[in-house]
């Protein structure tokens, strides 16, 4: 009898073992089959935050665009509306300047400083204005009393894609600007502040 009871006990705890088993082994499928879906959705999770970075850095890359034009083709304003034409650039990167025309037009859009700086000859006075599309944005009057006198005038403002900027005559009555010499320039510039991409 004892023998029995041993049999049966022996049987009871082989049979309790192989299901303590069973349970373990779905336990651990479970866990297995759990971590292998958090592991795919985190690495889904991960390549998604990443795409949206490498969009995000793309829109974050400033154009580079700046210009400083000089030497102008003609200093004799005496015309209303006369386009300043700075035939030379020191620098025109994203070539937005045209030196043939005196028009800087924005190959992006964004917001832009533009400062003028002109020098006029001994008594000799000029009017002018900073344009962009037909308005102008800044105006300047400048008169070379007894020396040479130069200053700038400039603005910062939001220009689109496409539009164009430029330096004009506001008056018939301007005589003429100064020469270009080692002491005296007259310029034109434009700065990218920050872009609408």
């Amino acid at each position: 009898m004892l023998a029995d009871m041993r049999g049966n006990i022996t049987d009871e705890m082989l049979k309790r073992g192989d299901e303590i088993t069973w349970r373990e082994d779905i336990k651990n499928k479970s866990f297995k089959t759990l971590f292998e879906e958090k592991r795919i959705n985190l690495t889904s999770d991960i390549e998604a935050e990443k795409e949206k970075l490498t969009q995000l850095q793309g829109k974050l890359k400033q154009p580079q665009i700046a210009f400083y034009a000089h030497h102008l083709k003609d200093i004799l304003l005496d015309t209303k509306d006369e386009i300043l034409i700075f035939e030379k650039t020191f620098t025109n990167e994203g070539t937005g300047y045209n030196t043939s025309t005196g028009l800087f037009m924005a190959p992006v859009g964004g917001l832009y400083q533009f400062v003028v700086h002109t020098c006029t000859e001994n008594n000799e006075y000029v009017y002018l204005g900073l344009v962009m599309e037909g308005s102008v944005i800044a105006a300047h009057a400048q008169y070379g009393d007894k020396n040479h006198s130069c200053n700038s005038f400039g603005a910062i403002i939001r220009v689109r894609s496409g539009e164009k900027v430029w330096v004009k005559s506001t008056s018939s009555a301007n005589r003429r600007l100064a020469h270009n010499s080692s002491s005296r320039m007259n310029t034109f510039s434009g700065v990218l502040v920050k872009s609408d991409i």
